[in-house]
């Protein structure tokens, strides 16, 4: 009898699953396949059992090796020069936000004002308070810029 006829234990089912679950977070099985291979490798009886849920995946792969780039945190805002988001974008950027911001709101207002037939409380002026900031901030800091 060669090894493929001889009975997994315990152990050998659940390395299979960890691979898989590997292979799972790697991308190479959607979760469908997942849940039927894990499901195949518990109730595996035999090495051979056990094989064929692994034949067609590559082995894993260290990751100081692999191709995925570790994320860099973003900077915390608070490390960003004055003047500038965290992205590095001037008070320009911030107002267009804003501003576009605003506009939403002012058309949510609008179109619910015109469903219920009358004028409701004009709430996006509370949203206007920010844009006005930031254009202050912009223009504070176009200023500094042209001087």
């Amino acid at each position: 009898m060669g090894r493929e006829g001889m009975r997994a234990g315990d152990s050998d089912r659940q390395r299979v699953a960890d691979q898989l679950k590997t292979a799972l977070d790697e991308g190479r099985l959607d979760l469908n396949e997942y849940d039927e291979r894990v499901q195949r490798a518990y109730s595996a009886r035999t090495y051979a059992d056990l094989d064929g849920l692994l034949d067609d995946l590559p082995g894993t792969v260290p990751p100081r090796q692999s191709q995925v780039q570790p994320h860099a945190p973003a900077a915390h805002p608070a490390a960003a020069p004055v003047g500038r988001d965290a992205r590095g974008h001037g008070g320009r950027h911030t107002f267009q936000s804003a501003l576009t911001a605003f506009l939403i709101c002012t058309v949510i207002w609008a179109v619910t004002s015109f469903t219920a037939g009358h004028a409701y409380y004009f709430w996006p002026a509370w949203v206007l308070i920010p844009v006005i900031i930031t254009g202050v901030g912009a223009l504070t800091e176009r200023g500094r810029r042209d001087r």
